[in-house]
């Protein structure tokens, strides 16, 4: 994947197809907004770098997310505080860089049955009401 050298941070596919943020970008908005998802605070740069384990420095990964704010994708809710995502980045997210697995037969049964449990509780609360 080429970068565009006339937007820092911009890449092109092999068909000219525009994407907002290089590869690095990517994965660094991929990690924040699981590691935001799961704590709930903004998240800083050294969080990313020390739990991630990247072979990035804090100060790169600062830079790299004061682009993505730039961009839209981050917001600082104050000064000192890490970034979280806004809307655009979790559009962003959901859209190109969220992958989901297709559930197992395992996991599909488990459903049905706690699904299937759910309903008839809900089916005897009716009755009794």
């Amino acid at each position: 994947m080429a970068t565009n050298p006339n937007r820092p941070g911009e890449s092109q596919g092999d068909e000219g197809q525009h994407s907002p943020l290089n590869e690095r970008a990517q994965s660094l908005l991929r990690l924040l907004i699981e590691r935001f998802i799961q704590d709930g605070r903004p998240v800083g740069s050294r969080t990313l770098v020390k739990d991630a384990r990247l072979d990035l420095s804090p100060a790169t990964v600062r830079n790299t997310m004061a682009d993505l704010e730039e961009m839209g994708f981050l917001r600082s809710p104050h000064t000192s505080a890490g970034r979280v995502p806004t809307v655009k980045g979790y559009r962003f997210f959901v859209d190109s860089l969220l992958q989901v697995k297709p559930l197992t037969s395992r996991e599909v049964e488990r459903m049905r049955r706690e699904l299937d449990q759910d309903l008839a509780t809900g089916d005897l609360v009716q009755s009794v009401s």
